[in-house]
């Protein structure tokens, strides 16, 4: 097997902060290699690196691609096929190298080696949002210069091939995450690509939509002989479709081998989580006592979303609703919150040594507690046009003099598990320049500078996967240890809320049916409710 790629003591700084660390790494032809990392453990950097259509200031050693190149044209092909015909001018290709450390951007043999390097990126499709699938893959067809008449009948072609045929009439903004990947998949087959690049492809979908569309990448890989490098937070996805994988940690390789090996070794890695049997929980913090919500539905009449709820919260504690869609879970957080005025019951928080009453407005009552709590929604908000810094501070009306302002910023990342060093480098960022983990991080950071009592957390790992769970588990466990906050988390996955919480309550018809240790209350969960809860993570 012919070597396409050498990565050779390959390093990378950014603002003095090394985020890639003497890189060594062979990928052979055809060759699937996966990288398992942790969220800012570096695997982007390095994706963008082979990619080589950006120049770095701060890089070192050597990427260099092993290729054949038509001298007359300029035609690229993978290195087996030195002296061989030229499939676009007949003359012969010639053994040639590129080093994308060492060559311009602009030199014409790099970029003819970027034009035929495919990528996938987590979350970015990178589609004609307001046309139909079919004038996606038609307009990067004709791009490249084939004729309109020719392009329907090929568009159509690669449709199939990514098994999204009946979806070309269908406008791109409408589809689902794993439909818009396949449309972007087939939109990187029309330049014939040699490597396929794809960082978390898959990243923010469910397990039952990523399979699909792991499944449709495995097909084109191999319909296309191509090379690929993965990364993925999913070990079976690395087991299933990797020859060779590596581990990444903080910017370096730490092991490298078969993906069943190195998946293994990754999960014992990353996936011990402590609870501190330390920690103290304190007095009652928060009561509920009778909670009813109803609305009247014009084709259901009576509706109760919470029907006589009541339980206690205690300071310190990490306290989870559990229950399917439905349950009256989130409803019952809106509440406590003050954001929805219950039809009758109390809900009472403590300020101080004083309680208040949460359905009385005014300063003096709901406003005086509510300044004291924080809430982060599924789909938390970062400004994407701002530095992490910004978003940590002017974005959310926090006004402080610069200096303290960034320690204040430096500390409260810390709090959510980042290292110094790694808070400090990211200050300056973008917050779509960091990963999915780290940006859930710096949301509840967000949601901590403003020095909340109580954290009202609503389905805070969504579809997120294994790994990247386990990150917002120990960034929470990290808050409660060094900010001593109470959490509320209100959630339909099941393992998540057992690993985490202190105390559970089971929601079923906008009932509690019981309260107590997660491992004893969720047993009581019935068949039906684990398969809805599963299908919804």
């Amino acid at each position: 097997m012919a070597v396409f790629i050498e990565v050779k003591n390959l390093s990378l700084e950014f603002d003095g902060v090394k985020v890639l660390k003497n890189i060594n790494l062979t990928i052979n032809e055809g060759e699937v290699l996966g990288i398992l990392g942790r969220s800012g453990s570096g695997k982007t950097v390095l994706m963008h690196v082979l990619r080589g259509v950006e120049e770095y200031e701060g890089i070192s050693g050597q990427v260099i691609y092993h290729l054949a190149r038509c001298e007359k044209c300029g035609h690229i092909e993978p290195p087996s096929k030195t002296g061989m015909k030229c499939p676009e001018c007949d003359d012969t290709l010639k053994s040639f190298e590129a080093d994308f450390v060492k060559l311009s951007l602009h030199d014409p043999g790099r970029r003819d080696i970027t034009r035929r390097i495919a990528i996938m990126l987590q979350r970015t499709f990178a589609l004609y949002g307001d046309d139909m699938v079919i004038a996606n893959v038609v307009n990067s067809l004709t791009e490249i210069g084939v004729s309109t008449e020719d392009a329907m009948g090929k568009a159509v072609d690669l449709l199939e091939k990514v098994e999204l045929s009946h979806r070309m009439m269908h406008v791109a903004r409408d589809l689902s995450g794993g439909e818009k990947q396949r449309v972007v998949l087939a939109r990187q087959l029309v330049r014939d690509p040699m490597l396929l690049i794809a960082d978390e492809p898959t990243g923010t979908l469910d397990p039952r939509t990523a399979k699909v569309v792991h499944d449709v990448i495995d097909k084109a890989v191999k319909d296309y002989k191509m090379t690929m490098v993965i990364t993925s937070h999913w070990c079976d996805v690395i087991e299933e479709l990797a020859d060779k994988a590596i581990v990444l940690e903080d910017g370096a390789i730490v092991s490298e081998g078969s993906p069943a090996i190195i998946a293994n070794e990754f999960m014992k890695l990353v996936c011990a989580v402590e609870k501190k049997s330390d920690i103290e929980i304190g007095d009652t913090l928060i009561k509920v006592d009778n909670l009813v919500k109803k609305y009247i539905s014009v084709s259901r009449g009576v509706v109760y979303a919470v029907n006589g709820v009541s339980f206690e919260v205690k300071e310190g504690e990490i306290f989870g609703l559990a229950g399917t869609s439905g349950a009256g879970k989130t409803t019952t957080s809106e509440i406590l919150m003050g954001i929805v005025q219950p039809t009758s019951g109390e809900v009472h928080v403590r300020v101080g040594d004083e309680w208040v009453d949460m359905k009385k407005p005014g300063p003096e009552c709901r406003g005086r507690a509510v300044k004291y709590m924080g809430i982060l929604h599924q789909e938390y908000g970062l400004y994407n046009h701002r530095t992490i810094i910004d978003n940590l501070t002017e974005s959310i009306g926090i006004d402080l003099p610069y200096e303290l302002a960034v320690r204040k910023a430096i500390n409260t990342l810390i709090s959510t598990g980042f290292t110094e060093e790694k808070a400090k480098s990211i200050l300056s960022k973008m917050s779509d320049e960091v990963s999915e983990g780290e940006r859930h991080r710096i949301a509840l950071a967000q949601i901590l500078m403003k020095e909340p009592v109580i954290i009202v957390m609503d389905e805070p790992t969504g579809t997120m996967d294994p790994i990247t769970k386990k990150e917002v588990t120990k960034s929470i466990l990290k808050a409660r240890e060094k900010m001593g906050d109470t959490f509320v988390i209100v959630s339909h996955d099941m393992d998540f809320l057992e690993e985490i919480c202190d105390r559970v309550a089971l929601m079923r018809n906008g009932k509690i049916v019981d309260i107590g240790a997660p491992a004893a209350v969720l047993s009581k969960l019935t068949d039906k409710e684990r398969m809805e809860a599963a299908a919804g993570s």
